[in-house]
């Protein structure tokens, strides 16, 4: 019998678990999360959004795998009875200069194989009446979900499949003894054939834990969203986004219908001072040294200074943010914004200044860690728990 552990109770976490479970029956598998809920970080403060795949380079690993998750995500949700709508989403142009980067987002996703169209402002104003913009483009198999809920039902059938999930369980030493893992936590010891570290935020110190180095150091960006208040909800039907600089991750302040029928508007994008710093009075002192003896970091703060004061002014500023938003619907104004929880993304950084866009993990002998997956990671988690159990030492291995 084959004995896992698992690091992270997010959503690749758990997606994985339930992996193990349904490919190799007779497993005994193990989810360590340091906090006593599941989905308590990045998860928990997704957007919601099962992205289709347009924005990722053909043949990367996020374009693969994002495009069969947001098939098998819909897929999972009405089986296990979870909510789910694939509603499409507009992606728009407010200007004329902007119309080559838009040409450029529909040849990626043609070359992805994702049904989209070219459509100019009158057609896109029958998808989205209160958008303003010179043409658009329209991703017709983009959808919504809460992936909470997902995650609920991922841990119940892992475990009903004999998962063991142990909250408030918080890894503190990993030590390979012969073809053992001895994971040491907050809780007590739990010894295992294969360490699989998708602890999220905390992945590249867990990887350390374990001996690893990582090719990359992850920089937590907090995304703050407001929501619009339920008498301006009508200004939106579903998802819009703007076209996003192709230099930066991010996509840019949007407009997301919840599956729940609340309107989200953001996420921007600043340095979290914590990894888990969802606002500017959460500093870590530890997080900070790290950051200030970064140098990639700071390589990527002389390259895109501009770009992050911007992110600053509009995080201090809820009239920036409006403005913002206005350029995708001129009817949303600064009174029509309530603040909404934020997020903390876990992003990859090389020592170069560069940052990792593509899924990265890393193998090593009876151990695979995952060192950076953002979004997509959400819509895509069950093709990456596919793809990483996959690649796993299989049931041969035991005691």
């Amino acid at each position: 019998m084959a004995r896992f552990v698992v690091v992270g109770g997010g959503i690749i976490g758990l997606a994985t678990a339930y992996r193990i479970v349904q490919d190799q029956p007779d497993a005994e598998v193990t989810v360590l999360e340091k906090e006593p809920r599941l989905a308590a970080h990045q998860t928990g403060h997704n957007s919601g959004v099962i992205h289709a795949g347009v924005y990722y380079r053909p043949g990367s690993l996020k374009a693969q795998l994002c495009r069969a998750g947001s098939r098998s995500m819909v897929d999972f949700c009405t089986e296990h009875d979870i909510p789910v709508r694939v509603c499409g989403k507009l992606i728009v142009a407010t200007d004329e200069s902007e119309l080559p980067r838009l040409r450029d987002l529909h040849e990626r996703a043609v070359a992805n194989d994702l049904p989209v169209r070219l459509i100019d402002a009158a057609e896109a104003r029958e998808h989205e009446p209160a958008v303003r913009c010179v043409g658009a483009l329209h991703v017709a198999s983009t959808g919504i979900v809460d992936f909470t809920e997902v995650c609920t039902a991922l841990a119940r059938s892992a475990e009903l499949a004999g998962a063991r999930i142990r909250l408030g369980t918080r890894v503190t030493g990993i030590l390979t003894r012969g073809d053992e893992q001895v994971v040491r936590t907050s809780t007590g010891e739990v010894v295992a054939d294969v360490l699989v570290n998708c602890a999220g935020l905390q992945a590249d110190r867990v990887a350390r834990l374990a001996g690893v180095v990582p090719p990359a150091r992850i920089v937590p960006f907090r995304g703050e969203y407001y929501e619009l208040r339920p008498d301006r909800r009508d200004l939106v039907r579903g998802l819009i986004y703007p076209v996003p600089d192709p230099r930066f991750p991010f996509l840019g302040v949007h407009l997301t219908r919840m599956i729940d029928g609340s309107v989200h508007a953001g996420p921007n994008a600043v340095l979290a001072l914590a990894r888990e710093g969802y606002s500017w009075g959460r500093i870590d002192p530890a997080e900070m040294f790290g950051l200030v003896t970064n140098p990639g970091l700071w390589r990527l703060a002389r390259r895109h200074l501009r770009y992050g004061l911007t992110e600053v002014r509009r995080s201090l500023s809820r009239r920036r943010f409006a403005m913002s938003l206005a350029r995708l619907v001129p009817g949303v104004t600064e009174q029509d914004l309530v603040p909404a929880a934020a997020g903390v993304r876990a992003q990859a950084i090389a020592s170069d200044g560069g940052l990792v866009d593509d899924f990265l993990i890393v193998h090593r002998p009876r151990q695979v860690h995952v060192l950076n997956a953002p979004s997509p990671a959400a819509t895509s988690s069950l093709e990456i728990a596919r793809h990483i159990v996959g690649q796993l030492p299989s049931a041969r291995i035991g005691r």
